[in-house]
């Protein structure tokens, strides 16, 4: 019966806090999805348009960056500081941002949008959060919703430019600037948000306790070096094929005739693939293992691959492939960040968190980066091919290690060294 009573407390507990880790997601959601969308126009504005897509690089930049100083302050003193720290920073970047506007200075204005990019990297961080406590069979479940969340200001974000305007007026601020005070807003409630709600944190009521392996998930999977730096890979290549794709599609589309209303349908579409059936993915990576659910990514990224380069010349074909590039981000990044929240245990857990993340937004940093100059050199077709490459990469990866099998049950982690324990195998 104390067991019974026991787990009724646990579920209670973790519930309260993913509901919390969500709401502020969708609080920072606003925030980010108001400014990403005016930021290429900003930065063109100020540096030129050679220098358009400076504002997006040098967010993804900003979230690498702090992603594992975020960590490190969440190992000390727990999520709850991590968390609203970050949402703290974030608001003082659409601030900065603001005055950089005002006083038409680029420099200011890269800095303003990497501080936003400390906004990201607190929704990176904030996914492995609902799995600090969440019982194994849930792990997948409970970070996929967190991920989920961000979908809502994603898609209500960019509509709010218009009413940003209004705002700007008012306050007599420059032009295109009055998102950004919906971004300050938002992201000081979800700083409020994180220090009030997030009660008891779940690092610290977690401890330096042995992660349990979630069965189904871990079956003929050998814990060690190997398969966490494949579930770190996995994450990072599968965020820089879907940026490297995503990133060029609306410069493809214009370029033969697409309409900004298209254009802006399109990504609508393949935002709403990445995010709204993440908690489908996260469940099949809880009922069906880790490893299934990132081969199940890539196949729908080699589904994408061949729509999009083969249908290159129809609008409705790209925005198929963009749809199914989303779906195969959704279920390589859920299946990914389970199977490391699943591998890493102890004092190492947040430090291969943090890792993880800044190899991702590197990654996607790169990704972007790449992608122009390929482009001209082999077009948009030549683009997705080459794309297609790394998710061959990741599915035969991701076969290999789901071949070998364990000489003997699979432990976690150790606590300090991030390896098994010695004399182990």
């Amino acid at each position: 019966m104390h067991q019974t009573v026991a787990m009724d407390i646990d579920r209670a507990v973790q519930s309260r806090i993913v509901k919390t880790l969500v709401a502020g997601q969708v609080l920072a959601g606003l925030g980010l999805g108001a400014t990403v969308a005016v930021g290429a126009i900003l930065a063109a504005d100020l540096g030129g348009e050679a220098l358009s897509g400076a504002a997006a690089t040098s967010s993804t930049l900003g979230a690498a960056m702090v992603s594992i100083p975020l960590a490190r302050l969440a190992q000390r003193w727990g999520r709850r500081p991590a968390l609203a720290l970050g949402a703290g920073v974030a608001a003082g970047g659409s601030l900065i941002t603001v005055l950089a506007i005002g006083v038409a200075f680029f420099p200011l204005l890269i800095l303003g949008f990497a501080m936003l990019g400390v906004g990201t990297a607190v929704g990176l961080q904030a996914r492995f959060a609902a799995t600090d406590v969440a019982a194994p069979e849930h792990r997948g479940r409970d970070l996929s919703l967190v991920v989920w969340s961000t979908t809502i200001g994603a898609v209500a974000g960019p509509n709010l430019i218009g009413p940003g305007e209004a705002v700007a007026q008012w306050l007599s601020l420059p032009t295109n600037t009055g998102s950004f005070v919906f971004a300050i807003a938002a992201q000081l409630a979800a700083m409020v948000l994180y220090l009030v709600a997030l009660r008891p944190d779940p690092l610290v009521l977690a401890g330096n306790k042995p992660v349990e392996p979630a069965a189904a998930a871990d079956a003929g999977i050998v814990r060690g070096r190997g398969p966490l730096i494949f579930a770190i890979a996995a994450i990072a290549i599968s965020h820089a094929v879907m940026v490297s794709i995503m990133a060029m599609t609306p410069v493809h589309l214009v370029q033969q005739g697409a309409s900004l209303t298209i254009v802006g349908f399109t990504i609508s579409l393949h935002i709403a693939g990445m995010y709204s059936l993440s908690p489908v993915f996260g469940w099949a990576s809880d009922r069906y293992g880790r490893i299934p659910t990132i081969l199940l990514g890539q196949v729908f990224f080699a589904a994408a691959v061949l729509v999009v380069a083969l249908g290159q010349l129809s609008n409705s074909a790209v925005t198929v492939g963009l749809v199914l590039l989303g779906l195969g981000w959704s279920a390589s990044t859920v299946a990914g960040s389970a199977l490391v929240a699943d591998l890493s245990t102890g004092a190492m857990r947040l430090r291969i968190q943090g890792r993880s993340d800044t190899i991702m937004s590197l990654a996607g940093a790169v990704g972007g980066g790449f992608a122009g100059p390929i482009l001209l050199v082999v077009g948009y077709a030549g683009l997705a091919w080459g794309a297609g490459v790394l998710v061959l990469v990741v599915a035969a990866a991701a076969l290999m290690v789901w071949r070998i099998k364990p000489a003997r049950p699979p432990e976690p982690l150790d606590a300090t060294s991030g390896v098994q324990p010695a004399g182990r195998t």
